[in-house]
């Protein structure tokens, strides 16, 4: 990997924040964007705006044909069986409250639906509406102070009333990298159906998902060089044939009378209105853009960025990092004893450095923790060893203001 002349693809990076070089380590919240994902979205507006599917005149024909090479560029991606498993969404959280809303014709109060303890926000709050619309029961899988989910205590609240079971395969608070193989393997064998919140995960290593036998998979595309707005569900086709619409509208029907509405197939089913065409097709051009990297030799470049920032922060007296299991990538959670996390932010800020501060949208980690939140740098394959090396020095200068 050529990093600098990686870095040459994204503008963002060129700039200076506070009259210095930008220090981009929020990847967790969102990646930046290269100038080729970018071209895309102006050669669409520029040379063929259009809605899709439903005209006949050429720039709807370009638009459609366009969106749908999109849509099988993911399926090739994520080796998914059938284009139709593909729904489009406005990212992750829709695509998780479009299954939890469809869940609801499918439970019954008893019932008990498993989530884990180190999820985002996003992965508890639709699972929590679900079980007031339905009586199901949710319970908590475990994790430990490494940042590890304790397994043990999951296979021993499985039983035959499971009917869900959520799970987040990178942990965003804290860069665990969760056993989604055996999550998903012990979930199949009582009958539960199983989600992963690939959000966290897609950026940093490509899932097999025919390999993994996951019933839904859910990714956005602003974690992955893509625009913000627009993600994926996959859906094994049996599932997604058994949920009802989550919305209803034009394009999601076959035929509409006053007397009777008839839904479309898959994946139009779950596609209602007027989508994000856009940013569908500029999904499609950031994938091939990681591909062309390869996705392998980003994730060994960023195992060597993971391991070098935490040896180097280990270094600074009273830094405690957050999340210490064997297997994580990407992400680095980190408090100085005694100093409040958004005031390190702020001061890092001061000096071009963009880290986020605060619960990361997942409470139920800093409760378990009993700490307010954390200073979070996130790391992407454009980072370099030399902007490790000035986030260092930042933190020393805010621990030397602040103590």
């Amino acid at each position: 990997m050529d990093i600098q002349k990686i870095r040459k693809d994204f503008p963002i990076l060129s700039r200076e924040v506070n009259g210095r070089p930008l220090v981009y380590l929020d990847n967790a919240a969102t990646s930046q964007t290269p100038q080729q994902v970018i071209d895309s979205i102006v050669s669409y507006y520029h040379g063929y705006n259009a809605n899709i599917h439903r005209g006949v005149h050429t720039l709807s024909q370009e638009a459609t044909d366009a969106y749908e090479i999109a849509r099988e560029k993911i399926q090739k991606h994520f080796n998914i069986a059938k284009s139709h498993e593909v729904i489009f969404t406005s990212g992750t959280t829709h695509s998780i409250n479009l299954v939890a809303n469809g869940f609801t014709s499918l439970l019954k109060e008893g019932d008990e639906i498993l989530v884990s303890a180190m999820e985002h926000h996003s992965n508890i709050v639709p699972w929590q509406m679900l079980c007031e619309r339905t009586g199901a029961v949710l319970k908590v899988i475990p994790m430990d102070h490494k940042g590890e989910l304790e397994m043990d205590a999951f296979r021993a609240l499985l039983s035959e009333q499971t009917r869900m079971v959520f799970c987040n395969h990178v942990s965003n608070a804290l860069g665990t990298i969760n056993p989604i193989e055996e999550i998903i393997s012990a979930a199949h064998a009582v009958g539960a159906a199983v989600l992963i919140d690939g959000a966290q995960a897609a950026p940093h290593m490509k899932a097999d998902l025919q390999e993994l036998d996951v019933d839904f998979y859910t990714v956005s595309a602003h974690k992955m060089c893509g625009p913000t707005g627009v993600g994926i569900l996959y859906g094994k086709e049996e599932w997604l044939t058994k949920l009802p619409p989550y919305q209803g509208g034009g394009e999601m029907i076959a035929e509409v009378t006053f007397e009777k509405t008839t839904y479309a197939d898959l994946p139009h089913k779950f596609e209602a209105g007027t989508p994000n065409i856009c940013g569908g097709i500029a999904f499609g051009t950031a994938l091939d853009y990681l591909n062309e990297i390869g996705m392998e030799a980003i994730a060994n470049y960023e195992d060597n960025l993971i391991s070098y920032a935490t040896e180097q922060l280990l270094a600074i007296e009273g830094l405690k990092i957050y999340g210490t299991a064997d297997n994580k990538t990407s992400v680095i959670s980190f408090n100085i004893e005694g100093i409040h996390p958004y005031d390190i932010g702020t001061i890092l800020d001061k000096l071009g450095i963009a880290v986020r501060t605060g619960h990361h949208c997942a409470q139920p980690i800093m409760d378990f923790y009993k700490i307010p939140g954390t200073v979070r740098a996130s790391f992407s394959f454009y980072n370099t060893e030399e902007e490790i090396d000035v986030l260092v020095e930042g933190v020393k200068k805010a621990k030397q203001m602040l103590a």
